[in-house]
């Protein structure tokens, strides 16, 4: 469970989250919906402690990621937008380092690894250094380390951003799975599909503000928008929705 209450921050004059305010709960796929730039990705990083928020609350499990990062860390799988994958390391290799940074013993964590390689279908580049991956390997390798841990909240920045249709069907499947087994989901996505596709919960963040939040079916009677197109670019007051 995740509760977040009046988000800031800024860089120099910029500022990049103004006030953002949402809870996410454990069993439903949360999504944090807005055109590039709205603040999506400063307030994922400011979840998994990365940034630390100017002003506003952070609970995940009951825990402040300011005050208890590791422990947060813990709970935490984190799918980064750039994905983070060291190029020089094999995606099991990758996969293996982060599993020992969270003390997973040997033995638990080969077995882990094979689990994961068989739920992402890793098999054909396990053992492949990662430089030189495609888009779609390295997000399924990226995924595979959130969850060597078996976390209970899970945070994908853009997860399905330049994957291959089959790539982006088998990353729903995952995150569907997660959903109906009690995980805490939260993506960030510019893409109404996606959107459409997994969310419980959609959080409209528009110039580093929460416009409106709910269910799709909500967001659209809000709005007075059949579709939810239509209603987001309506609900951020900017045709500039269309374009993102």
């Amino acid at each position: 469970m995740i509760k977040v209450q009046n988000l800031k921050k800024s860089f120099g004059d910029v500022q990049a989250v103004k006030d953002v305010s949402f809870d996410a709960a454990d069993g439903q796929i949360t999504g944090l919906l807005g055109p590039n730039g709205a603040g999506k990705t400063t307030t994922l990083r400011m979840l998994y402690s990365l940034l630390p928020p100017d002003n506003g609350t952070i609970s995940i499990d009951g825990m402040d990621p300011q005050i208890e990062p590791l422990r947060v860390k813990r709970q935490l799988g984190v799918v980064p937008d750039a994905r983070g994958l060291y190029t020089r390391l094999t995606a099991r290799e990758n996969i293996e380092y982060f599993g020992q940074l969270h003390g997973i013993e040997s033995a638990v964590l080969k077995q882990r690894i094979d689990e994961l390689t068989n739920l992402l279908d890793l098999g054909d580049f396990i053992d492949r250094r990662t430089d030189g991956f495609s888009q779609g390997q390295r997000v399924r390798v990226a995924v595979a380390r959130a969850m060597v841990h078996k976390p209970q909240t899970l945070l994908l920045d853009e997860p399905s951003n330049g994957l291959d249709v089959m790539s982006t069907r088998a990353l729903r499947h995952l995150l569907r799975d997660l959903k109906q087994a009690g995980h805490c989901v939260v993506l960030s996505t510019h893409i109404m599909q996606e959107v459409a596709a997994l969310c419980d919960q959609i959080v409209i963040i528009a110039d580093g503000r929460v416009v409106a939040s709910g269910s799709a079916a909500h967001l659209r009677e809000i709005s007075g928008c059949p579709e939810l197109e239509d209603a987001f670019v309506k609900l951020i007051g900017t045709e500039e929705g269309l374009l993102a």
